[in-house]
């Protein structure tokens, strides 16, 4: 993938219209099929790198879907079509000759719940790495690490990184799974509701680890929770029936929304 951001998109709707510095991800005239269902209607966007961007609505509003865009995990739906272009870098990810698998290192996902594999710690983070075919024991241990530590859970597993890693709680597991999906060191960091199946205290950890990675990833976050996204993203964007509704800064989005569809969502009128 290039490296460098040179297209600006036009005519995005309800979003500041000259945002400065480059942009990581755009979406251009996107609409989704399921067969003869359309899933998103026609959405523009354009996500700032180094940002972090939450997608709000209530369920079935098509923002897990549009999520889902960005590393191609739709594909595998059947009867899935997609109209428009998504560019990571400027470059178009829906082109017949982009390697799938090259982009899901550049973008990785993590899911609502852990989903640990049944292997010690230490196993789960290289885990990316071996089915790359990295044999470099030391660089794999460099990753792990750093990975681990990123994922602020280093001090807490480094004197048991050989135990299993369902014997983590709730929390530790799913800074695991973030952890690895860095290893892999993606430039992307998509979240479905990563915070949903944990307890107060854990959500925190994550909240406040999430604001940290901002500094090295461009991190895009579904979340239910309106707190949440006040709390830590930088730009919102609400959907409603497959249509992004509005997209603007986070605190332009819950003080003063443009469209009155979005002020009903944020006081709790519906969703």
């Amino acid at each position: 993938m290039t490296e460098k951001i040179s297209e600006m998109m036009t005519e995005t709707p309800i979003v500041e219209k000259a945002f400065d510095g480059k942009f990581k991800l755009q979406a251009k005239n996107v609409a989704v099929f399921y067969d003869d269902f359309q899933a998103i209607k026609n959405i523009s966007m354009d996500i700032r790198s180094n940002s972090i961007t939450a997608f709000i609505g209530p369920s079935g509003c098509g923002k897990s879907t549009f999520l889902r865009l960005f590393n191609r995990m739709n594909d595998y739906i059947d009867g899935f079509k997609v109209e428009g272009k998504i560019k990571i870098d400027d470059e178009n990810i829906y082109k017949k000759k982009i390697h799938v698998e090259q982009l899901r290192k550049e973008v990785g996902m993590v899911f609502q719940k852990p989903n640990p594999f049944p292997k010690s710690i230490y196993d789960n983070v290289a885990y990316g790495l071996t089915i790359q075919g990295i044999k470099d024991k030391k660089l794999i241990d460099q990753r792990v690490e750093k990975a681990l530590k990123q994922a602020d859970l280093w001090s807490e597993v480094k004197d048991k990184l050989k135990k299993s890693a369902l014997a983590l709680s709730g929390g530790q597991q799913q800074r695991l799974c973030i952890a690895r999906t860095l290893a892999v060191e993606p430039s992307i960091l998509l979240m479905d509701e990563p915070t949903s199946a944990l307890d107060p205290i854990s959500t925190a950890k994550i909240e406040e680890l999430i604001h940290q990675l901002k500094e090295e990833f461009t991190i895009i976050i579904v979340t239910h929770n309106m707190q949440q996204a006040s709390r830590i993203s930088d730009y919102t964007a609400f959907f409603y029936m497959g249509e992004l509704i509005e997209f603007d800064k986070t605190k332009n989005i819950f003080t003063n929304p443009q469209k009155k569809q979005t002020e009903n969502y944020i006081t709790g009128r519906f969703g």
